[in-house]
């Protein structure tokens, strides 16, 4: 939890005398689109000096084709959930310049097929069960499907077709309650469909390093950031501000996001004094039982943000 930037609602923006009376600053008196929000502030950490592997979001940021072109724009890997409707076109698709006996020459080309919503696009794939975690009850896992596609999302022509976009990745997930979930991601072509359904669920990119797993099977099925939001809410008071101003909600975020780095920071190294400690006596007794602690891999302290020095 490193961003804090507030998305203005509409009859706020519109109220220039309640934004004065809260404190907001006038450059924040506008509607923003929370995707932009995201941009900004994924420039921002960067600029701090914040260090991270990939981006993921859920379809709320995912639907945004400009949220997708920004993340690849600034050179970032990224996996985004989608709608089911999302247009897509094969790989083969072509652009072609057919030409009329009359008129003006075409100023557009026309793709050589019709794009298909994603949840067709995967109906004749091949599915196969990935497991990306071990939780208390056993492996997590669903069943995965992948092929490489290019997003309906480049210049929008007469017939209101969009031209193809650059090539990504289609996931589609079938969870075991029924459902069925798709993601887009700019992972290279050979990515491995464990590795996409592993960025999916965050478990690789999302986790820092010797960063403990949750035990909870219900916290298992949870992105790390929504695990934060949960604690920063249930554990450290992230919703009980009960202010008016700008400035004070700004200022209690900020405390308990100050809490929240402190509190992770003393539960790595609580693990890490595990990992450490010697081996029981009767661990010999038991051939058969699990390695001890000190027989694992210790796994190296992650350095602190400077984001949270700063």
């Amino acid at each position: 939890m490193i961003a804090r930037a507030i998305k203005l609602p509409e009859a706020w923006a519109a109220d220039p005398d309640r934004c004065a009376r809260a404190g907001v600053p006038e450059e924040h008196r506008r509607v923003t689109a929370k995707t932009d929000i995201a941009l900004a502030e994924l420039d921002r950490v960067i600029a701090a000096g914040a260090r991270f592997g990939r981006v993921v979001a859920d379809a709320g940021y995912g639907i945004s084709a400009a949220f997708r072109k920004g993340l690849s724009e600034r050179a970032l890997v990224w996996a985004v959930g989608i709608p089911k409707t999302q247009n897509v076109y094969a790989t083969a698709v072509e652009l072609l310049w057919p030409r009329a006996a009359t008129g003006r020459p075409r100023k557009h080309p026309v793709p050589s097929e019709e794009p298909v919503p994603a949840a067709a696009m995967l109906k004749g794939a091949t599915w196969r069960r990935v497991s990306w975690r071990r939780g208390t009850k056993g492996p997590l896992a669903a069943e995965f499907a992948a092929l490489r596609v290019r997003p309906a999302e480049g210049e929008q022509l007469r017939s209101g077709r969009h031209l193809p976009g650059e090539e990504v990745w289609l996931v589609g997930e079938r969870r075991t309650s029924g459902e069925t979930k798709y993601y887009l991601a700019n992972l290279p072509a050979g990515t491995p469909l464990e590795e996409l359904a592993a960025t999916i669920k965050a478990a690789l990119a999302g986790r820092l390093p010797g960063a403990p797993v949750e035990t909870d099977r219900s916290l298992c099925d949870r992105w790390v950031c929504e695990q934060a939001h949960q604690q920063l809410k249930e554990e450290l008071g992230l919703g009980h501000f009960e202010g008016r101003s700008w400035t004070g909600l700004h200022r209690h975020a900020l405390m308990a996001m100050i809490a929240f780095g402190f509190l992770q920071h003393l539960r790595l190294r609580e693990r890490g004094k595990k990992r450490g400690r010697p081996p029981r006596t009767t661990a010999a007794a038991d051939p058969a039982r699990r390695p001890t602690p000190t027989a694992r891999a210790v796994q190296p302290r992650p350095r602190p943000l400077s984001v949270l020095r700063d």
